[in-house]
C-alpha cells in the first residue's frame, strides 16, 4: 500500500481533496490532505512571513515526523509549487510526482509569469477572486450542489505564494518518477507549461476531459491515476 499526500490548491483547503481520499483510504492506502499554512480552517493563522517555501517547509516537517517514506506526492494547481520545494526538501522521502493541471515552477518564475488572474480581492496577508468570479468562472463548470458546496468552503489564499518568485535550487536538476495529468477543458494552468513540467521530467503524460477541479468532477479517475501512476 502506498503513503500518499495531497497538496491543494489556491484558495482550498484539505477539504477538496474529499472525494478523492475516500476510495483511496478504502483501498488500504494511508492519505494525508493537509491543509497548507494560512488556509482553508488554518485562515485565522494568515501572518506575514507565509511563502511557498515555508508551506513546503512544514510539510517536510510533517513527514519526517510520520515516520514516512516512498510518499507519492500529488499537486494540483498552486498546489504544484509547493509539491516541487518540498520534493526538493524531503528528497529521500519521496516515491513518486504526480502534477494534476498543476504549476511547476522554474527558480526565480513567479505565478503571474504562468497565469493571469482577474477580479481579485487582495488584504494586506491574502488574495483570492470575488465571490462572483469564483462562482461564475472559476466552478462554473460544477454541478449547482458541488458549487454550494466548494464555495461555502472557499478561503483566500496567502500573497505570497500567488506573487513571489519561487525558491528551487536543485529541483529540475534530480531525477524523478513522475505523470502529469492535463485538464483538456481548464485554460490554466496552459497545456504548454504543463508539457513544459513533463518534457523536463520525463513524466508520464495523461489526460482527462474535464476543467481545472478533476478531483471534484473526476474522483474516481483521479485515484485511479495517483494509484497507477
Amino acid at each position: 500500500m502506498a503513503n500518499i499526500m495531497l497538496i491543494h490548491g489556491a484558495y482550498q483547503g484539505g477539504w477538496i481533496w474529499k472525494r478523492v481520499a475516500a476510495p483511496l483510504r478504502e483501498k488500504g492506502h494511508l492519505v494525508l490532505a493537509p491543509s497548507l499554512d494560512g488556509c482553508a480552517e488554518r485562515q485565522a493563522q494568515l501572518r506575514p512571513g507565509i511563502t511557498t517555501e515555508s508551506q513546503a517547509e512544514e510539510l517536510a516537517a510533517l513527514l519526517f515526523h510520520e515516520d514516512l517514506t516512498e510518499v507519492v506526492l500529488v499537486g494540483t494547481s498552486a498546489g504544484g509549487m509547493v509539491l516541487c520545494r518540498l520534493a526538493e526538501l524531503a528528497r529521500e522521502r519521496v516515491g513518486r510526482l504526480v502534477f494534476l493541471d498543476a504549476l511547476a515552477l522554474r527558480d526565480g518564475e513567479a505565478l503571474p509569469d504562468i497565469v493571469q488572474r482577474r477580479n481579485v480581492r487582495r488584504t494586506e496577508l491574502a488574495t483570492g477572486p470575488t465571490p462572483e468570479d469564483a462562482a461564475w468562472r472559476l466552478f462554473a463548470d460544477l454541478d449547482p450542489a458541488t458549487r454550494d458546496w466548494v464555495l461555502a468552503r472557499c478561503t483566500l489564499h496567502p500573497v505570497a505564494p500567488m506573487e513571489a518568485p519561487v525558491r528551487l535550487e536543485r529541483f529540475w536538476e534530480l531525477p524523478w518518477a513522475a505523470s502529469v495529468i492535463w485538464c483538456r477543458q481548464s485554460a490554466n494552468p496552459p497545456e504548454a507549461h504543463q508539457r513544459r513540467t513533463a518534457e523536463a521530467l520525463g513524466a508520464a503524460w495523461h489526460e482527462l476531459e474535464t476543467g481545472h477541479y478533476p478531483m471534484l468532477t473526476e474522483a474516481e479517475a483521479v485515484a485511479r491515476l495517483i494509484e497507477s501512476g
